[in-house]
């Protein structure tokens, strides 16, 4: 069953409009609820109250889609591309309201959630939850090392690279390392970034995890629709009190 939630929130949930949409529909007065005009961030049961648009009657929201989509190289995470390049919209089947969960930037692989539930991926992003992505990067130059230093703490020029205890740790190849790498923030390019200040040369980057969501064998530019369990764990994360490290953060691509 579908929580209270603002009108403007439950109009997007819908399908009826984007939330910023929405917010213009309820100033206008195109909107009510049991009868009278509703106003902008107000509290409603999307099943229980009569929501009415235009005099037309919205249904109650469907339930939440969560999905899991094995991003590939070449294609940007937004809705839409001005240069016309694919998008991760593309690969998936759309819903009204979805929504990715932390970019990946366009040339970064891997797990990247998607939902219907805007909040619920707002929630996951900001770096006060703290939530754990886990990369793994194909450098070269000295990674042993570099996970060393790491494990300290890398300073960026906007601040210094968070990692999760024991969590950055190289495995060694013909001609390269597998760098390994959690972390619990999202700047922009953070990881990209983090190799470079370490002196490593990044080939490719891959997200192999995002909270408690692995991206295991789901082939490159495949998807599947999250289980009960891991959607649950997702939900108990945003639920959680925020940390209180980060108050504010940027929350960008790698």
């Amino acid at each position: 069953m579908p929580e209270p939630m603002r009108v403007q929130r439950a109009l997007a949930r819908a399908g009826i409009a984007s939330r910023r949409k929405a917010e213009e529909l309820i100033t206008a007065g195109r909107v009510t609820v049991n009868g009278a005009v509703a106003t902008v961030g107000q509290v409603v049961d999307p099943i229980g109250d009569k929501i009415l648009v235009d005099g037309r009657r919205v249904g109650a929201p469907p339930k939440t889609v969560w999905m899991l989509l094995n991003k590939p190289t070449g294609v940007v995470t937004t809705r839409r591309d001005p240069g016309g390049r694919k998008t991760v919209f593309d690969l998936v089947e759309d819903h009204p309201g979805l929504t990715y969960v932390g970019r990946l930037d366009y040339l970064t692989e891997g797990a990247l959630l998607l939902t219907t539930d805007g909040a619920a991926a707002h929630g996951l992003t900001h770096p006060s939850r703290g939530v754990e992505r886990t990369y793994v990067a194909t450098v070269r130059g000295d990674a042993i090392a570099a996970a060393r230093e790491a494990m300290r703490g890398v300073e960026l020029e906007d601040g210094v690279a968070h990692l999760s205890a024991a969590t950055a740790h190289a495995i060694p190849g013909r001609r390269h390392y597998d760098f390994e790498v959690t972390l619990t923030e999202g700047r922009h390019h953070e990881v990209r970034r983090l190799c470079a200040a370490l002196g490593l040369e990044v080939e490719r980057l891959v997200r192999t995890t995002f909270g408690p969501v692995r991206l295991g064998s789901l082939p490159s530019g495949a998807s599947r629709p999250l289980n009960k369990r891991e959607a649950d764990l997702l939900t108990s994360l945003v639920k959680q009190p925020p940390h209180g490290r980060h108050g504010t953060g940027q929350r960008g691509n790698r």
